[in-house]
Protein backbone atom coordinates (compact mmCIF):
# COMPACT_ATOMS: atom_id res chain seq x y z
CA UNK A 1 0.00 0.00 0.00
CA UNK A 2 1.07 3.61 -0.44
CA UNK A 3 3.42 4.95 2.26
CA UNK A 4 3.91 1.42 3.60
CA UNK A 5 6.92 -0.86 3.50
CA UNK A 6 9.27 0.14 0.69
CA UNK A 7 6.73 2.40 -1.03
CA UNK A 8 8.41 5.80 -1.54
CA UNK A 9 5.48 8.02 -0.52
CA UNK A 10 5.55 9.61 2.92
CA UNK A 11 2.58 9.28 5.25
CA UNK A 12 1.61 12.95 4.85
CA UNK A 13 1.55 12.63 1.06
CA UNK A 14 -1.21 9.99 0.96
CA UNK A 15 -4.36 12.00 1.54
CA UNK A 16 -7.16 9.44 1.15
CA UNK A 17 -7.88 5.76 1.59
CA UNK A 18 -8.29 5.55 -2.18
CA UNK A 19 -4.73 6.81 -2.64
CA UNK A 20 -3.50 4.45 0.07
CA UNK A 21 -5.08 1.49 -1.76
CA UNK A 22 -4.03 2.65 -5.24
CA UNK A 23 -1.13 0.17 -5.72
CA UNK A 24 -3.52 -2.77 -5.19
CA UNK A 25 -6.35 -1.25 -7.23
CA UNK A 26 -4.01 -0.59 -10.14
CA UNK A 27 -2.59 -4.12 -10.03
CA UNK A 28 -6.05 -5.73 -10.11
CA UNK A 29 -7.27 -3.39 -12.84
CA UNK A 30 -4.27 -4.35 -14.99
CA UNK A 31 -5.07 -8.08 -15.01
CA UNK A 32 -5.63 -9.36 -18.57
CA UNK A 33 -9.23 -10.15 -19.57
CA UNK A 34 -10.37 -13.48 -18.21
CA UNK A 35 -7.71 -13.70 -15.51
CA UNK A 36 -8.52 -13.44 -11.83
CA UNK A 37 -6.41 -12.95 -8.73
CA UNK A 38 -6.48 -14.32 -5.22
CA UNK A 39 -6.12 -11.22 -3.05
CA UNK A 40 -4.63 -11.70 0.41
CA UNK A 41 -5.08 -8.98 3.00
CA UNK A 42 -3.40 -8.84 6.40
CA UNK A 43 -4.34 -6.60 9.32
CA UNK A 44 -5.61 -3.20 8.09
CA UNK A 45 -4.95 -4.36 4.52
CA UNK A 46 -8.24 -6.23 4.66
CA UNK A 47 -10.06 -2.97 3.94
CA UNK A 48 -8.04 -2.44 0.76
CA UNK A 49 -8.82 -6.00 -0.36
CA UNK A 50 -12.52 -5.35 0.26
CA UNK A 51 -12.37 -2.18 -1.83
CA UNK A 52 -10.65 -4.02 -4.69
CA UNK A 53 -13.25 -6.81 -4.56
CA UNK A 54 -16.03 -4.20 -4.69
CA UNK A 55 -14.50 -2.42 -7.68
CA UNK A 56 -13.44 -5.52 -9.63
CA UNK A 57 -15.52 -8.54 -8.53
CA UNK A 58 -15.00 -10.28 -11.89
CA UNK A 59 -11.22 -10.10 -11.44
CA UNK A 60 -11.15 -11.56 -7.93
CA UNK A 61 -11.05 -15.35 -7.61
CA UNK A 62 -11.02 -15.06 -3.83
CA UNK A 63 -10.52 -12.38 -1.20
CA UNK A 64 -8.54 -13.84 1.69
CA UNK A 65 -8.31 -12.09 5.06
CA UNK A 66 -5.45 -13.27 7.29
CA UNK A 67 -6.09 -11.90 10.79
CA UNK A 68 -7.31 -8.87 8.87
CA UNK A 69 -9.98 -6.22 9.00
CA UNK A 70 -13.10 -7.84 7.54
CA UNK A 71 -15.66 -5.23 6.49
CA UNK A 72 -19.34 -6.14 6.25
CA UNK A 73 -21.73 -5.38 3.40
CA UNK A 74 -24.04 -2.52 4.31
CA UNK A 75 -21.79 -1.02 6.98
CA UNK A 76 -19.01 1.50 6.65
CA UNK A 77 -15.55 -0.03 6.76
CA UNK A 78 -14.56 2.24 9.63
CA UNK A 79 -17.56 1.20 11.74
CA UNK A 80 -17.29 -2.53 11.04
CA UNK A 81 -13.57 -2.78 11.71
CA UNK A 82 -11.66 -0.03 13.54
CA UNK A 83 -14.51 1.33 15.68
CA UNK A 84 -15.71 -2.16 16.64
CA UNK A 85 -12.14 -3.10 17.54
CA UNK A 86 -11.61 -0.06 19.74
CA UNK A 87 -14.76 -0.93 21.68
CA UNK A 88 -13.55 -4.53 21.96
CA UNK A 89 -10.25 -3.56 23.62
CA UNK A 90 -11.40 -0.51 25.61
CA UNK A 91 -11.57 -2.47 28.87
CA UNK A 92 -7.85 -3.17 28.59
CA UNK A 93 -6.51 0.33 29.14
CA UNK A 94 -2.93 -0.52 28.23
CA UNK A 95 -3.72 -2.64 25.17
CA UNK A 96 -1.73 -0.44 22.80
CA UNK A 97 1.21 -0.16 25.23
CA UNK A 98 3.75 2.32 23.82
CA UNK A 99 1.97 3.04 20.53
CA UNK A 100 2.03 6.79 19.84
CA UNK A 101 -0.48 9.11 18.22
CA UNK A 102 1.45 11.66 16.19
CA UNK A 103 0.71 15.18 15.02
CA UNK A 104 -0.90 15.45 11.61
CA UNK A 105 1.39 17.43 9.30
CA UNK A 106 -1.07 17.52 6.39
CA UNK A 107 -4.25 19.49 7.24
CA UNK A 108 -6.02 17.83 4.28
CA UNK A 109 -5.90 14.44 6.03
CA UNK A 110 -8.45 14.05 8.84
CA UNK A 111 -7.27 12.29 11.98
CA UNK A 112 -3.78 11.62 13.23
CA UNK A 113 -1.18 9.06 12.17
CA UNK A 114 -0.03 6.47 14.66
CA UNK A 115 3.20 4.54 15.07
CA UNK A 116 3.42 1.24 16.90
CA UNK A 117 5.90 1.22 19.77
CA UNK A 118 8.62 -1.41 20.16
CA UNK A 119 6.90 -3.03 23.15
CA UNK A 120 3.58 -3.31 21.30
CA UNK A 121 5.33 -4.80 18.28
CA UNK A 122 7.31 -7.30 20.34
CA UNK A 123 4.54 -8.33 22.74
CA UNK A 124 1.41 -8.25 20.59
CA UNK A 125 2.48 -8.65 16.96
CA UNK A 126 5.77 -10.60 16.82
CA UNK A 127 5.74 -12.54 20.10
CA UNK A 128 6.13 -15.89 18.27
CA UNK A 129 8.10 -14.71 15.24
CA UNK A 130 11.85 -15.28 14.77
CA UNK A 131 13.90 -12.64 16.64
CA UNK A 132 15.61 -11.53 13.44
CA UNK A 133 12.21 -10.66 11.93
CA UNK A 134 11.34 -8.61 15.01
CA UNK A 135 14.66 -6.78 14.76
CA UNK A 136 14.03 -5.99 11.11
CA UNK A 137 10.48 -4.81 11.84
CA UNK A 138 11.69 -2.46 14.56
CA UNK A 139 14.17 -0.93 12.13
CA UNK A 140 11.58 -0.44 9.38
CA UNK A 141 8.49 0.68 11.31
CA UNK A 142 6.74 3.69 9.78
CA UNK A 143 3.85 5.88 10.95
CA UNK A 144 0.51 5.22 9.28
CA UNK A 145 -2.85 6.88 8.89
CA UNK A 146 -5.92 4.75 9.63
CA UNK A 147 -8.24 6.95 7.51
CA UNK A 148 -11.12 6.41 9.94
CA UNK A 149 -12.66 9.76 8.97
CA UNK A 150 -12.09 9.31 5.25
CA UNK A 151 -15.27 9.61 3.16
CA UNK A 152 -14.72 6.21 1.55
CA UNK A 153 -14.15 4.51 4.89
CA UNK A 154 -17.35 6.04 6.29
CA UNK A 155 -19.59 5.28 3.29
CA UNK A 156 -22.25 2.79 4.43
CA UNK A 157 -23.26 2.11 0.83
CA UNK A 158 -19.75 1.44 -0.48
CA UNK A 159 -19.73 -2.34 -0.11
CA UNK A 160 -22.56 -4.07 -1.96
CA UNK A 161 -23.87 -7.60 -2.37
CA UNK A 162 -23.31 -7.30 -6.12
CA UNK A 163 -19.66 -6.32 -5.72
CA UNK A 164 -17.73 -7.23 -2.60
CA UNK A 165 -20.50 -9.51 -1.37
CA UNK A 166 -20.42 -11.58 -4.57
CA UNK A 167 -16.72 -12.41 -4.24
CA UNK A 168 -15.58 -15.59 -2.59
CA UNK A 169 -14.33 -14.47 0.83
CA UNK A 170 -12.18 -16.57 3.12
CA UNK A 171 -11.08 -15.56 6.61
CA UNK A 172 -8.00 -17.18 8.14
CA UNK A 173 -8.29 -17.14 11.93
CA UNK A 174 -4.94 -16.92 13.71
CA UNK A 175 -5.53 -18.37 17.16
CA UNK A 176 -2.51 -16.92 18.96
CA UNK A 177 -2.75 -13.42 17.52
CA UNK A 178 -2.50 -10.89 20.35
CA UNK A 179 -2.78 -7.86 18.06
CA UNK A 180 -6.22 -8.76 16.71
CA UNK A 181 -7.38 -11.44 19.17
CA UNK A 182 -9.08 -14.53 17.73
CA UNK A 183 -12.31 -13.67 19.56
CA UNK A 184 -12.54 -10.41 17.63
CA UNK A 185 -11.58 -12.13 14.38
CA UNK A 186 -14.55 -14.45 14.81
CA UNK A 187 -16.81 -11.55 15.72
CA UNK A 188 -16.05 -9.94 12.35
CA UNK A 189 -16.78 -13.23 10.58
CA UNK A 190 -20.13 -13.51 12.37
CA UNK A 191 -21.12 -10.13 10.92
CA UNK A 192 -20.46 -11.33 7.36
CA UNK A 193 -22.62 -14.32 6.43
CA UNK A 194 -21.18 -16.51 3.69
CA UNK A 195 -17.53 -15.97 4.60
CA UNK A 196 -15.56 -19.22 4.64
CA UNK A 197 -13.30 -19.81 7.64
CA UNK A 198 -9.92 -21.51 7.84
CA UNK A 199 -7.86 -21.68 11.03
CA UNK A 200 -4.15 -21.67 11.71
CA UNK A 201 -3.55 -24.10 14.54
CA UNK A 202 -2.76 -22.76 17.98
CA UNK A 203 0.78 -22.86 19.26
CA UNK A 204 2.93 -21.00 16.81
CA UNK A 205 1.31 -18.30 14.67
CA UNK A 206 1.20 -14.72 15.95
CA UNK A 207 -0.25 -11.68 14.20
CA UNK A 208 2.57 -11.92 11.66
CA UNK A 209 1.55 -15.40 10.56
CA UNK A 210 3.58 -15.12 7.36
CA UNK A 211 6.71 -14.92 9.52
CA UNK A 212 5.87 -17.12 12.50
CA UNK A 213 4.26 -19.99 10.52
CA UNK A 214 5.07 -19.35 6.84
CA UNK A 215 4.78 -22.95 5.63
CA UNK A 216 1.36 -23.47 7.20
CA UNK A 217 0.07 -20.20 5.80
CA UNK A 218 1.37 -20.96 2.31
CA UNK A 219 -0.32 -24.37 2.37
CA UNK A 220 -3.60 -22.73 3.34
CA UNK A 221 -3.34 -20.10 0.60
CA UNK A 222 -2.52 -22.70 -2.06
CA UNK A 223 -5.47 -24.82 -0.94
CA UNK A 224 -7.76 -21.80 -1.16
CA UNK A 225 -6.39 -20.79 -4.55
CA UNK A 226 -6.70 -24.31 -5.98
CA UNK A 227 -10.46 -24.11 -5.52
CA UNK A 228 -10.52 -21.38 -8.17
CA UNK A 229 -9.93 -22.24 -11.82
CA UNK A 230 -8.06 -19.14 -13.01
CA UNK A 231 -5.99 -17.19 -10.53
CA UNK A 232 -2.81 -15.39 -9.63
CA UNK A 233 -1.69 -14.97 -6.02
Amino acid sequence: MAACGAHPARVGEVRTFEEYSRPLLDAVAALPPGERAVLVGHSHGGCSVALAAERFPDKVAAAVFVAASLPAVGRSMAAATTEEFLRFVEAESDFFLDTEVLDQDNPKIPGNPVIFGPNFIAQRLYQLSPPEDLTLALSLIRPANRFNEDALMRDEKLLTEEGYGSARRVFVVVEDDLGIPAEFQRRMVDQSPGVEVETMTAGGADHMAMLSRPEELVELLVMIANKSSTWHI
